[in-house]
C-alpha cells in the first residue's frame, strides 16, 4: 500500500496538473473573448473608411447623372468591392433607394421606404452622411456594416478548441497515469497474499482431523506448520476473548453492527458446510479485523462487508473490531482475490482512518473438497488472521491445505479407531 508520503506526492503532482489545466481552460476562453473583441473593433474602423470612400464615389458620380443607369451600376459595384458594408440607402429629392450585397439580408421595406433591418450581426454604429451634388438638395446615403467577420471568427474558434483539447488531453493521461501507479501499488496486497499462501504455508495449521489425536503429516503442504493441541470437544469461537452477556444475543442482529451476533457463527457456518458438502460446492469462511476505528464506525464497515461480499444474513461481528463472513461457492483463490479487492475498497474510502496496510487484517480458509466442521475453519481463519497480523508486508493471509493429504489422514485414523 502507499505510504502517507507517496500519497502526498500523487496528490500534489495531481493537483498541479488540475491548476495548469485549468489555467489553459481560463487562457482559452480570455484569448477567444479578446480575439473577438478587437476582430469587430477592426471591422468597426473599416467599416467608417469604406462608407466614406463611398460617400465620396457616389458624390463624384452624382454629378454625371443621378439614380441613371451608370450611377447605380457604379454603386452596386463599390458596394460589393466592400468588406464590411452590407447596404446602402440614398435618399434624393424623389425618394429613397437601397442598394444591397445579398437581396432581403439587410433591407426590409415599410410602406415602400428601405429600412436596416435589426440583425445580431450587423453593426449599430452610425454610418450617415449628406452628398454635395451640383444641382439636387437633401441628398443623404446611410450604410449598415456586419459586425462578424466569419472567417476570422472560424480561425479564432478553431484555436480555443485546440487549447482546450490541450488541457483535456494533459487530464486525461495525468488521470490515466495516476490510475496506473494506483493499481501498481495496490497489486503488492494481491500478490503478496497469494505468495504467502503458495510458498509459505508454514504460517498456519497442519491438516489435522477436527477431532481425535494430535497428528503429524509428514511431506504436507503444511507439514512445517506449528501443531497445535486441540481438545476432544473443542469449540472455537469467531473471537476467543470475546464474552457472551448473561443474557444472551437477542434478535437475529446485533444492534451495535446490524449483522449477525458472533454467538451466532458457528451455527450458521456449520450447516453451510452441510449443505456445500451435499451439493458439492466449495466454501470460503473469512476473518477480518479492523485497527484503530471507533465503535461508531462498526456498522459503517459491516455495511460495507454485506454489499461487497454477500448479504448482511452470512456475516457475524467477531470481537469489538472484527467481522466474519460466510461465502459459499467461492474458492481459495478467488476468496484471496475478493480480500484483496475489499482491503483495497475500504483503504481507498477510509483513507482519514486507515493510513496503513495493517489496519486492516484479513484471515481466509476453504473447506477444498474437505469434511470439515465449523470449529476446523474457524480455527484455520483465526490462525491466518493472527500471522496476517503480525507480518506487516502481509495484511491478508490464506491457510490452503491439501485435500488428497487431508483425507488420506482422516482414513488412517479411521483404521487406528476400528
Amino acid at each position: 500500500m502507499k505510504t502517507q508520503k507517496e500519497r502526498g506526492k500523487t496528490s500534489l503532482a495531481g493537483t498541479i496538473i488540475a491548476s495548469i489545466c485549468i489555467v489553459v481552460y481560463l487562457f482559452a476562453l480570455v484569448y477567444a473573448a479578446v480575439r473577438i473583441y478587437f476582430s469587430i473593433d477592426q471591422r468597426r474602423i473599416t467599416a467608417e473608411r469604406e462608407f466614406v470612400n463611398i460617400a465620396d464615389l457616389a458624390s463624384s458620380a452624382g454629378v454625371l447623372g443621378f439614380m441613371n443607369d451608370p450611377f447605380i451600376e457604379t454603386m452596386n459595384d463599390a458596394l460589393g468591392a466592400c468588406k464590411t458594408l452590407e447596404a446602402l440607402i440614398i435618399s434624393g429629392p424623389d425618394g429613397e433607394y437601397a442598394f444591397e450585397r445579398q437581396k432581403d439580408y439587410s433591407i426590409r421595406w415599410v410602406n415602400n421606404s428601405p429600412r436596416f433591418k435589426n440583425r445580431i450581426d450587423l453593426s449599430t454604429q452610425s454610418l450617415y452622411m449628406p452628398l454635395r451634388i451640383q444641382g439636387l438638395r437633401n441628398v443623404n446615403i446611410q450604410a449598415v456594416a456586419g459586425s462578424v467577420d466569419y472567417s476570422a471568427l472560424g480561425v479564432i474558434l478553431k484555436e480555443t478548441l485546440l487549447m482546450i483539447l490541450a488541457g483535456l488531453v494533459l487530464a486525461f493521461f495525468t488521470l490515466l497515469l495516476e490510475a496506473l501507479l494506483g493499481k501498481s501499488d495496490k497489486a503488492p496486497v494481491h500478490s503478496a497474499a497469494y505468495e504467502e499462501t503458495l510458498t509459505e504455508p508454514r504460517n498456519f495449521v497442519s491438516p489435522e482431523a477436527s477431532t481425535g489425536p494430535e497428528p503429524r503429516i509428514e511431506d504436507s503442504e503444511v507439514s512445517r506448520a506449528p501443531v497445535l493441541r486441540k481438545p476432544p470437544a473443542l469449540t472455537v469461537s469467531a473471537n476467543p476473548a470475546s464474552k457472551e452477556t448473561a443474557e444472551g444475543p437477542k434478535g437475529l442482529y446485533s444492534p451495535r453492527s446490524n449483522i449477525g451476533w458472533e454467538e451466532y457463527t458457528a451455527e450458521r457456518l456449520e450447516a453451510e458446510l452441510h449443505r456445500c458438502a451435499s451439493s458439492e460446492q466449495d466454501l470460503v469462511f473469512f476473518v477480518m479485523e479492523f485497527r484503530n476505528v471507533d465503535d461508531c464506525f462498526i456498522k459503517a464497515l459491516a455495511n460495507e462487508a454485506a454489499a461487497f461480499f454477500v448479504s448482511k444474513d452470512l456475516l457475524f461481528e467477531r470481537g469489538k473490531q472484527g467481522i466474519s463472513v460466510i461465502d459459499p461457492g467461492t474458492g481459495i483463490d478467488a476468496g484471496i482475490e475478493k480480500s484483496g479487492e475489499f482491503h483495497n475498497r475500504i483503504l481507498s474510502k477510509y483513507s482519514q482512518m486507515m493510513q496503513s496496510g495493517t489496519d486492516l487484517c484479513i484471515g481466509l480458509t476453504s473447506r477444498s473438497g474437505r469434511l470439515v466442521n465449523a470449529s476446523r475453519l474457524m480455527l484455520e481463519a483465526g490462525e491466518a488472521l493472527k500471522r496476517a497480523k503480525s507480518d506487516p508486508a502481509s495484511p491478508i493471509l490464506g491457510f490452503k491445505s491439501d485435500p488428497d493429504k487431508f483425507r488420506d489422514f482422516i482414513a488412517s485414523q479411521s483404521q487406528q479407531q476400528s
